[in-house]
């Protein structure tokens, strides 16, 4: 299937590792013009040198903290510059991944925590998506993907439930005002996916319990229906097919992709 979108620009946030650097790629691969937004302008830009080589595509580095307005806005330009005057597809992925830590129990929720949460994951997809809509609304066209998670169908971690049932409902109201425009908003909610930060984890689970890295690994895969443990690449795939003129049918709408989470039932 085309999914029709060469000479579309594209702009990733925590596009520089895990499941952003994937969808990145994807995008590259499909012959769009991409631009990375993350904070470490290092790590930021070997991902972008690292793409061009395998890809062949336009890849840009853009150094900017989302939890900074003024940040936010800068980087927007200099990606409309880079890009050749507009961006197409705005894809908000720079959040801390949750899933690698336990989550704390009430008493121990910190408010600063929560608070800076809030700002970098909800604030800063909002940040994002404000700076972008003027572009989009311009040329009557416009898809705007946001990575969120399984928290927020699932109890057992109030922050992380917090924070991305925001962003499901922050979706759903950019879709209902900017869809008359041609602008799709959709959500994405990654259960637990293999990245650069998931061989470390699994040492040191193994070595925690006691047990083969191979054994920790099936742990991980029994979590889901398919027993197979997510790749970010695989996550990927599915975005990519969202930020496409295929998708238009889907507006304000959240898609699971951890693999099927067992009994709960959503409709």
């Amino acid at each position: 299937m085309d999914l029709e979108l060469r000479s579309k620009r594209a702009l990733v946030t925590g596009g520089s590792r895990g499941i952003g650097k994937a969808i990145a790629r994807g995008l590259a691969l499909e012959g769009a013009a991409v631009a990375l937004l993350a904070r470490d302008a290092e790590r930021l830009a070997a991902t972008a040198a690292e793409l061009v080589n395998e890809t062949g595509a336009t890849v840009v580095a853009v150094v900017a903290d989302t939890s900074d307005e003024a940040q936010v806005e800068r980087a927007f330009g200099e990606a409309v510059a880079a890009l050749g005057g507009g961006i197409d597809i705005l894809v908000n992925a720079a959040a801390e991944p949750g899933g690698y830590a336990a989550p704390p129990a009430l008493a121990d929720i910190d408010a600063a925590h929560l608070q800076r949460e809030i700002d970098v994951k909800v604030m800063g997809y909002l940040r994002c998506a404000r700076a972008v809509a003027p572009y989009m609304k311009a040329q009557r066209w416009g898809r705007i993907v946001s990575l969120s998670g399984l928290a927020a169908r699932q109890s057992g971690n109030t922050v992380g439930s917090i924070r991305n049932v925001a962003v499901s409902a922050l979706t759903k109201n950019l879709a209902d005002e900017l869809g008359p425009h041609g602008i799709n908003v959709t959500v994405v909610h990654p259960g637990l996916t293999r990245t650069e930060r998931t061989a470390a984890l699994v040492q040191a689970r193994a070595a925690a319990q006691g047990t083969s890295e191979e054994a920790i690994e099936k742990q991980m895969a029994e979590g889901n229906s398919i027993r197979h443990l997510v790749d970010a690449r695989e996550v990927a795939d599915i975005v990519i097919f969202l930020c496409s003129p295929k998708s238009v049918a889907i507006n304000g709408d959240a898609i699971a992709a951890g693999g099927g989470a067992p009994r709960a039932i959503h409709y």
